[in-house]
């Protein structure tokens, strides 16, 4: 079966206001997953499964991330030139509190594996401890999106200075 990319389908649209309720992520240690999406992402746990799930998320909703280990316990990361999951991007809700997240991977050692400005956006990515991508970023004010002369979306990708995202931590 092949698909072709149209770019005038005329199929209805998804609602507009639906949203990625969560992501459940197969890993192959919980403690160690842990490790990072609570101690040093810094999601709070909400429930957990024994020694096989945890539930975390930010501000006290069901779950924004799981972890669990039913299908992957001890498992490797999957090897490259395979597909599955590209990154799970949590949107931070200003620059302030991206540049805390920084903050936050930098004392912890946590390395990056690249920083970007995308016009829309400014984002971290880096990788979590199962090789998981994982964006960290926050979008600009949609009338500061960077637009064609004919009004469409023109995101970009430039070096985002650290430095100055980092002195912008609360």
């Amino acid at each position: 079966m092949s698909a072709v990319l149209d770019e005038t389908s005329t199929k209805a649209a998804i609602h507009p206001e639906t949203r990625i309720g969560h992501v459940h992520l197969k890993v192959a240690n919980l403690g160690r997953a842990l490790g990072f999406w609570r101690d040093v992402i810094g999601l709070e746990e909400q429930q957990r499964y024994g020694d096989q799930a945890v539930f975390l998320s930010a501000g006290g909703y069901h779950h924004h991330i799981a972890l669990n280990t039913w299908e992957s316990k001890d498992g490797a990361w999957p090897p490259p030139g395979t597909t599955g999951l590209f990154h799970v991007a949590l949107l931070y809700p200003s620059r302030a509190a991206l540049a805390v997240a920084l903050k936050r991977l930098l004392e912890a050692g946590w390395p990056l594996e690249g920083a970007s400005d995308h016009g829309v956006s400014e984002a971290l990515y880096l990788r979590d401890p199962d090789g998981n991508g994982v964006e960290l970023y926050r979008d600009r004010p949609e009338a500061e999106w960077p637009r064609d002369a004919k009004g469409k979306l023109a995101m970009v990708t430039r070096r985002l200075d650290l430095n100055a995202l980092l002195a912008e931590a609360e």
